[in-house]
């Protein structure tokens, strides 16, 4: 490794590793700094902005047939012209071409009947819609690790549960609102000069406490797994300041450059458009990533990249594991799960899996409710032998290669198999527990 490269790898170390004992107030500043520096890298690597474009193509699809069912819906409460307003201030940033963006997207929605469709135009533009959702799913889970996407029926009954009571719960919380500013203690307080000027700002700051709200939810939710309350409201929190902040920098741009409005011309509005709208997205997974560190900090250093134990680290994790597991069992205290397992070793989980995995394949652990892995069998009977082969049997996917190997090779691999079991001998995860 050069000098710039072996610098760089000091002060990763330093930050993501020595700062987690180092006492205050450097101590907790560092701690605090893994978090942006981690999501700046996970920016540069570029996967990021990979499926930020992809969600920002898909929209472009699929908006009109989005907010054509939200107002089907919504038409029933009477509140569909809220749709519009949020629809604005959505593309307000965008500035001047804001209002005629809106319209004509309206325009499109109330064009969308099925005697001018077809049936082949309404089952592309189902298509699309869906396509956005499942869109989202993968993206969120690829940030969250999540190797498996929920299910067709689940799918399917989830999405149009969302489809329907998103607007119906926005236009309640709009309505509730409305209510609210034209009651009679309201108009009484806003009577008041320094209450007038706090009711001024809220207002000014509601399109943005929703947009958080909104955010908030989606962590929560939409990921295929349980979503610590806490990590949704600060990654929803963060990526709502952060939507705030953007949207000002991007209003500033488009007001001061004349110079790419002359170029463009009428596609300006387009090349405008789909830049807002990839920035809402790289926004909103940049939040759902911070979310995932907050509730994961064990992944901070490695972010996205894979870590594949192998050799001696393999077989450490492996005795770890079943130590803990079996310790905490034999107390009557066994509420080992793969995530408290991972926060221990402050391993990523997805380097855990692989073991877990081969401890469970070879019968030494298993998997109870809600997640607690417990011994399969009792703890003398179990070898530290038998945990030892566990993780250096084949993968049963690829089985033994079957590579032709020099008898001297096989031989000293032989040896050394050997060797190892009777260095274990006949102790047990019991002889290791009791050990002082």
């Amino acid at each position: 490794m050069n000098g710039p490269g072996r610098l760089f790898a000091r002060l990763e170390y330093d930050l993501f590793v020595r700062s987690r004992g180092a006492p205050p107030p450097w101590g907790p500043t560092l701690r605090g700094l893994r978090y942006p520096v981690a999501l700046i890298r996970d920016w540069l690597a570029g996967e990021l902005n990979v499926r930020a474009m992809s969600l920002a193509y898909t929209t472009l699809l699929s908006i009109v047939p989005l907010i054509a069912f939200s107002i089907s819906i919504l038409k029933g409460l009477g509140a569909h012209a809220d749709l519009a307003a949020i629809l604005y201030e959505f593309f307000r940033p965008i500035g001047g071409a804001a209002p005629q963006l809106t319209a004509s997207v309206m325009q499109f929605v109330k064009n969308m009947r099925g005697d001018v469709l077809g049936s082949i135009g309404l089952a592309f533009l189902f298509y699309t819609a869906v396509t956005t959702i499942q869109k989202i799913e993968s993206s969120f889970n690829f940030v969250w690790r999540i190797g498996r996407s929920r299910s067709l029926a689940r799918r399917f009954g989830e999405y149009v549960s969302a489809a329907i009571a998103g607007p119906v719960l926005l236009a309640a919380a709009l309505g509730v609102l409305a209510s609210a500013h034209d009651s009679p203690i309201a108009r009484w307080l806003g009577g008041i000069m320094p209450l007038h000027w706090t009711f001024s700002v809220l207002g000014k700051l509601l399109p943005y406490l929703v947009v958080t709200l909104v955010f908030t939810a989606m962590y929560a939710l939409v990921p295929n797994t349980r979503v610590q309350p806490r990590a949704a409201l600060v990654g929803g929190l963060s990526a709502g300041v952060l939507w705030a902040l953007i949207g000002k920098a991007f209003t500033a741009f488009i007001l001061y450059s004349s110079q790419l409005i002359a170029i463009y011309t009428s596609f300006a509005v387009v090349l405008t458009t789909l830049i807002w709208v990839y920035l809402s997205w790289l926004v909103l997974l940049v939040g759902a990533q911070l979310a995932f560190y907050v509730q994961n900090p064990q992944y901070l250093r490695h972010g996205q990249k894979l870590i594949d134990l192998a050799g001696s680290a393999r077989e450490s994790a492996a005795f770890t594991i079943m130590f803990l597991i079996a310790r905490d069992h034999a107390r009557g205290a066994g509420t080992w799960t793969a995530s408290r397992l991972a926060e221990e070793l402050d391993l990523p989980g997805s380097a855990l899996d692989p073991v877990l995995d081969c401890l469970e394949r070879a019968g030494l652990m298993a998997t109870a409710e809600q997640g607690w892995l417990l011994p399969r069998r009792d703890i003398r009977a179990i070898k530290l032998a038998q945990v030892l082969d566990a993780v250096r049997a084949p993968d049963p996917e690829t089985g033994d290669l079957g590579a032709r190997l020099p008898a001297r090779a096989e031989a000293i691999a032989r040896e050394l198999e050997e060797s190892l079991h009777a260095r274990l001998g006949d102790r047990t995860l019991n002889d290791l527990i009791a050990a002082p």
